[in-house]
């Protein structure tokens, strides 16, 4: 049996359930500054469902997110706030590790607004470099292009710690990125620029044994994290997208989560979680089936 990483599920979208407030651009992120300790409680609450990673709540905390709502002096200390909250929970819980997340500048899924390189790397190195000496690793999530994977790759060294890569991926073909390019180039240059595994995340989960497949090429350790959503569609990909396009599948139970999950793990992937819409309840289905399948969660 394997030895699997329990990453943890959809930080945004259980903010928005329990909050109650609708998503905006800003959603994540507002909630820590209207609703202190909100985001450590669901980290210990993904803590005790059995994922043994919390992942920041950086993922939306750039600087062209808070520039239009005239809060982009808050940057460092916003930064800080999400560090403080998967810390406290972490000391709570008694163990784990802590995830730097690093998502793409301009939109989820946008590959053709994402910005060149001479302006991406420097402002990706900004938030790795918050991340140093106070992380375990780094994760760049939701990578949609190979322009993407280059700069968000080549900024995340600034971290000075392991980089995982996540790609997001068609939901129609788990061979191809966002943008239409091969997900294998991507991956391979993601895997020459140093990452240490590599992933599929923030896709549809029928999609996933595909990317897996792809990805298996690299060499690397390979998992992945998918999403709840209906397919992502066209009235999402306009500029400054919130969730309130998409709709939860009606299907997405832990129970038929975590047979997706099991099927990846069957396929060789050693790292699993959930993304956008996965729940603590999720979490802790997938943790009692591996458990019971006689793996190690490490």
């Amino acid at each position: 049996m394997s030895a699997i990483t329990l990453l943890d599920g959809g930080m945004g979208q259980e903010l928005v359930h329990r909050a109650g407030d609708s998503p905006t651009p800003l959603w994540s992120t507002q909630v820590m500054m209207d609703r202190p300790g909100l985001v450590a409680e669901v980290h210990r609450d993904f803590f005790e469902a059995g994922a043994t990673i919390a992942t920041l709540n950086t993922y939306a905390l750039h600087r062209d997110r808070l520039v239009p709502v005239a809060i982009e002096d808050q940057f460092k200390a916003l930064h800080a706030k999400a560090l403080g909250e998967a810390q406290s929970a972490r000391e709570a819980h008694g163990s784990g590790r802590i995830a730097g997340s690093i998502g793409p500048l301009g939109a989820s899924y946008r590959a053709d607004i994402h910005p060149s390189a001479d302006i991406a790397i420097p402002l990706y190195a900004e938030i790795a470099a918050g991340f140093k000496g106070k992380v375990d690793l780094v994760i760049c999530e939701t990578v949609v292009s190979l322009t993407h994977t280059r700069c968000i790759m080549e900024g995340a060294k600034a971290a000075g710690a392991a980089i995982w890569c996540a790609f997001s991926v068609d939901d129609e073909d788990g061979s191809k990125l966002r943008s239409g390019e091969p997900l294998l180039e991507a991956a391979k240059v993601a895997a020459d620029l140093g990452a240490e595994a590599v992933m599929a995340n923030c896709s549809a989960p029928e999609v996933i044994p595909q990317a897996l497949s792809v990805l298996a090429e690299t060499g690397l350790p390979y998992g992945a994290y998918a999403n709840g959503f209906t397919q992502i569609t066209k009235d999402f990909l306009k500029e400054r997208p919130t969730v309130d396009a998409l709709s939860m599948r009606e299907d997405f139970t832990p129970e038929v989560y975590a047979e997706h999950v099991m099927k990846w793990v069957a396929q060789g992937a050693t790292i699993v979680g959930g993304c956008c819409e996965v729940g603590p309840a999720h979490i802790a289905e997938i943790a009692k089936r591996l458990k019971a399948a006689g793996h190690t969660i490490v």
